[in-house]
């Protein structure tokens, strides 16, 4: 006769297999669509790197750095997204579809007054922007041209992206990724069109990539928008954007404030990068810019992880499912190691391919080749960290590891030390960048070491008329 614990023990092995297939299942039916439509992005954004770089070398370096605009843009959004997802995808574990309605309405009044600003700044001083990543004027004036194109693709993208992250979080991830994926692929055809002139369309050049960006933006919000309108589906109340619950906010801002702190220090830590690599000449400006783009395209995949993953835990957590969730993030970091394995290689194998395009000066090229076998390190970390600190930990509201974690690493460390090696040492190229992205892989232990506390498995949906 069997005892208690041997049954228990049967049980166990009898659900496992199971509960594994189903882990499995629900992970890439959030992974892949938010992955393809990380990939498309990114496609956006090597297209642009592409044609403006058959174009002239330094209309694409120059956009690249006016480009860090846009990313230090993004970090708001991803730190609003993130905060939006952690509480979206318990409410909708738990099935209380008003309280992910007054998350959107909240997320959006937030997300309208940093596009509000963005958009102004990039209109009125495109210049001191520039300046601020580059000292060439050639760059500056193609720059300050893209920026005051682009500005009204801020407010656009602000509205955009938080309906698209609620429909990602309340089960419709795959028409998120319809709608972005679609506006994504017209951007490409559009850039083409815009920037050599063709159908019968004026050569713009630089402002043809603008040009594209906004209109495509513009048309993945209305999009959204009519989305929502079908009853049953998640929208917006008005008076959750004019009036957002007291309790909610502060719950919100308790456990966002550190992810948004986290973004600004990461994200400007790695504007640094771009600042210390614009100084080195144009060469290692266009050199850095088309490694960031294989980097971006090869890494979609380990960014769907981080986000789906989160997502999926974020579900259980709601749902009340504790222990589940712990299994869940622990096959989540074992999936993330082989998933940045899997891409370094992939970066390894691109190296022919993208030396074959014979896009940069022979200068420019030979810094490339270096910094893209530096990637395939990068990777790995970039997987499990995007999978862990972004994913696991937000899903339960244990947010303020990576500020602190990005704070040290990033500001006390790499960015301290990029700027040695690149101007008192004056230290080659490629002995620059290997040192500037060393940072991923250096927070691997920390976040190993506070993984296994454990702190992230929290139900975060009890509102204070509960607790009381």
């Amino acid at each position: 006769m069997k005892t208690g614990s041997e049954e228990k023990a049967v049980l166990s092995e009898k659900t496992e297999p199971s509960e594994k297939s189903e882990f499995f299942h629900k992970l890439m039916r959030l992974v892949l669509p938010i992955a393809l439509q990380q990939f498309l992005l990114a496609c956006v954004s090597a297209a642009d790197a592409l044609m403006l770089g058959y174009l002239d070398q330094d209309a694409m370096s120059a956009v690249s750095l006016a480009g860090q605009v846009t990313f230090v843009f993004n970090l708001f959004v991803t730190a609003l997204t993130i905060g939006g997802s952690m509480f979206a995808a318990q409410f909708w574990g738990k099935e209380e579809k008003g309280a992910v309605e007054e998350i959107l309405g909240l997320i959006l009044r937030i997300s309208l007054a940093v596009s509000a600003v963005f958009s102004a700044a990039s209109f009125l001083f495109p210049g001191i922007l520039m300046r601020f990543f580059t000292d060439e004027s050639t760059l500056i004036g193609y720059g300050v041209q893209y920026l005051r194109l682009v500005s009204p693709s801020y407010l656009l993208c602000g509205i955009s992206q938080m309906y698209l992250c609620i429909m990602k979080n309340s089960g419709r991830a795959l028409q998120s990724t319809v709608i972005s994926g679609t506006m994504e692929a017209a951007d490409i055809v559009l850039n083409l069109i815009l920037i050599y002139g063709l159908l019968e369309m004026p050569r713009m050049g630089v402002a043809g990539a603008a040009l594209s960006t906004v209109l495509t933006k513009g048309g993945e919000l209305v999009w959204a928008l009519a989305d929502s309108r079908p009853p049953g589906r998640i929208r917006l109340r008005t008076k959750y954007l004019l009036h957002p619950a007291a309790d909610l906010k502060r719950k919100f801002w308790k456990y966002t404030a550190p992810v948004l702190g986290n973004e600004l220090v990461w994200g400007c830590g790695f504007s640094m990068y771009s600042v210390i690599m614009g100084h080195l000449g144009s060469d290692a400006v266009a050199a850095n810019s088309v490694a960031g783009v294989v980097k971006n395209l090869v890494v979609c995949f380990c960014l769907g992880i981080g986000t789906g993953g989160g997502i999926l835990v974020g579900n259980e957590l709601g749902a009340g499912a504790l222990e589940r969730a712990r299994r869940y993030g622990d096959r989540l970091c074992h999936f993330a190691i082989l998933a940045g394995a899997i891409s370094g290689g992939v970066i390894a194998l691109l190296i022919p391919a993208v030396r074959a395009m014979h896009l940069l000066s022979p200068q420019a090229q030979g810094y490339l080749d270096v910094m893209l076998l530096m990637c395939t390190y990068y990777m790995v970390g970039k997987s499990v960290n995007s999978t862990v600190i972004a994913g696991i930990f937000c899903a339960g509201g244990d947010s303020r590891f990576g500020f602190f974690c990005d704070t040290v690493v990033m500001w006390l460390i790499a960015v301290p030390a990029g700027l040695i090696a690149a101007f008192l040492l004056e230290l080659p190229v490629a002995a620059v960048f290997c040192i500037i992205n060393l940072d991923e892989m250096l927070k691997l232990p920390a976040v190993y070491r506070h993984y296994k506390k454990y702190l992230w498995v929290k139900d975060l949906t009890v509102r204070e008329a509960q607790e009381q």
